[in-house]
């Protein structure tokens, strides 16, 4: 059923659910929401499997016209989201009727916001996902949404569904973004290649995302990381957080629409739970790294999927 049409598609709007996995030794990447936390959230409020794919918006949002009663959640970053010009609320569900304007206003906080659709949006599956990755022309139409696309939903019986109406975050789940993250890493696979003073720099300086920072990573400015001698290695994996620091000494993050191997030393890799935090980040923010063992990375994604579990509990 039609459900949503463009009228303005927004700086970068796509479509994207938990990513593309299995395919990445064939050069394909995951891709996926850049935060994974807020899809999941925004799924879950609107009565949907946690992994439906929602709409991904960057900083300016989209313009959208109602082409049927829906019922549908905004999450992740505050970019000021409006009904007919007037506001609503953030990480919570709420009815539309056919006819109604989603917009959205200035940016408060964060980069990327997610709207999901209760009944879950019927776009074609590529490789297992619904996720455009637009460098490799992958899913829907290969491109980010246009004016005049229409977006559909394939469970009409749940966006109809009142019992999903005016669900909320608990104000305490709700992430706090700010222009200061503290993203937590592992070190390697790598990090021999670097000299113990490039290491400690890494660790102890602070470095700001550049302008030149989208879904396939961040390039970083800061201190100059020293390598023990050149940069280069022969080309392996580059998993999700991946951390390549080129010759001139500045980190770079892969994220989500990363390719799937490199030849640049990896000093470290972000943290599964904190890409989400990183998804939030924006040209001019600025990045601390904490380092933290492997454990302790098992232990912060337990307790988050842990979080989430009570999230849904709250719901059923």
């Amino acid at each position: 059923m039609d459900a949503l049409e463009v009228l303005q598609p927004g700086a970068f709007t796509t479509i994207q659910d938990m990513g593309r996995y299995g395919f990445q030794k064939y050069g394909v990447s995951i891709s996926g929401a850049m935060d994974k936390f807020a899809l999941r959230i925004s799924n879950i409020l609107v009565g949907n499997s946690e992994e439906e794919a929602a709409i991904e918006i960057t900083l300016i949002g989209p313009k959208l016209l109602a082409l049927q009663d829906l019922i549908i959640a905004f999450a992740g970053a505050d970019l000021s989201p409006q009904i007919n010009g007037h506001s609503v609320p953030n990480w919570c569900s709420l009815a539309i009727q056919k006819g109604d304007i989603i917009s959205f206003g200035k940016p408060k906080n964060g980069c990327r916001a997610y709207i999901a659709l209760a009944g879950g949006i019927d776009f074609p599956l590529v490789m297992g996902s619904r996720s455009i990755h637009t460098r490799s022309q992958l899913g829907g139409r290969g491109r980010a949404l246009a004016k005049g696309d229409i977006i559909k939903i394939r469970d009409t019986k749940r966006g109809s569904d009142d019992r999903i109406i005016n669900r909320s975050l608990p104000p305490d789940d709700i992430p706090l973004y700010t222009n200061n993250c503290q993203v937590r890493v592992i070190l390697g696979p790598q990090s021999e290649y670097f000299t113990r003073a490039g290491i400690n720099t890494f660790l102890n300086s602070e470095y700001e995302i550049t302008s030149h920072a989208d879904r396939m990573g961040y390039r970083l400015k800061g201190p100059k990381i020293e390598h023990k001698a050149g940069a280069d290695i022969l080309t392996d994996a580059t998993p999700p957080g991946s951390i390549q620091v080129p010759g001139d000494g500045m980190p770079i993050i892969l994220l989500a629409d990363a390719q799937t191997t490199g030849g640049y030393t990896k000093i470290a890799v972000v943290i599964s739970l904190d890409q989400s935090l990183l998804a939030q980040a924006k040209p001019g923010d600025k990045i601390k790294f904490v380092r933290v063992t492997l454990g302790e990375a098992h232990r912060l994604l337990k307790e988050a999927e842990e979080k989430i579990l009570k999230i849904k509990k709250l719901f059923n």
